[in-house]
């Protein structure tokens, strides 16, 4: 149960300048554990056990500051889809490298684990494209998004529905961009669990702003996607 308010707490809590939460935050214990990541104006979080791998929940959006209060509009939420499209408000406090969020009489404190480097790919990217055999093939992503925000050490996907507030998976974990080399490491997977611990290696580039990514996907398949900042997306 502590898992779940920690998370509820999160998804309705935060607070401060974007500049200074720019980054990848870590709360709980191994067992109910918190990794949360603040890209420009959009954040993730995934609750999972760093023992055993289990997902237990995540959620995420948008946020913006309005009058030292933190709004943020969930555009996914495992635990309360019914947040999703509407705005939560809270306040937080930020003393060096921790941050502290309070809700009623609820206290969370989260550690800074980076400030967004030294990884090359931080930011919130939206998957725009695949490069077949045919060229590229380009689309403007919908309703129904794939997500990947990365910190400067730290990334999660996340495949959701804004308006049928549908989830269909998640994963993250550690990442390094390293001689034209994307490397992730998996430490929570929604869908197999079994995954957490596989390192993946692609070769990446980025080509006018968007992320070319290819390689092979956890499941083996070959994989060459095209990613878009969410700022030139406009979504």
């Amino acid at each position: 149960m502590k898992n779940i308010i920690t998370l509820l707490l999160l998804c309705a809590s935060l607070s401060i300048q974007s500049q200074n939460l720019e980054g990848a935050w870590q709360s709980g214990s191994d067992e109910n554990h918190i990794a949360m990541i603040v890209a420009g104006k959009f954040f993730s979080a995934a609750v999972y056990n760093k023992k055993t791998g289990a997902y237990i929940g995540t959620c995420g959006g948008s946020w913006r500051i309005e009058k030292n209060q933190f709004i943020e509009v969930h555009e996914f939420n495992t635990m309360h889809p019914e947040w999703i499209g509407t705005e939560q408000k809270s306040e937080v406090t930020l003393k060096g490298n921790k941050l502290t969020f309070k809700m009623k009489d609820k206290t969370e404190e989260f550690t800074r684990l980076d400030d967004g480097t030294p990884g090359a790919l931080s930011g919130a990217w939206l998957i725009t494209g695949r490069v077949t055999d045919n060229g590229e093939q380009k689309r403007t992503p919908g309703a129904r998004r794939t997500m990947k925000i990365l910190s400067g050490t730290r990334f999660q996907w996340i495949a959701y529905n804004v308006d049928t507030k549908e989830f269909f998976g998640t994963g993250g974990g550690t990442y390094t961009t390293i001689n034209g080399k994307y490397t992730e490491t998996i430490e929570v997977f929604s869908r197999d669990n079994t995954r957490v611990g596989a390192s993946l290696e692609f070769d990446y580039s980025i080509k006018d702003g968007d992320w070319y990514h290819s390689g092979k996907s956890s499941k083996g398949d070959p994989i060459n996607e095209i990613w878009s900042k969410r700022e030139k997306v406009g979504l």
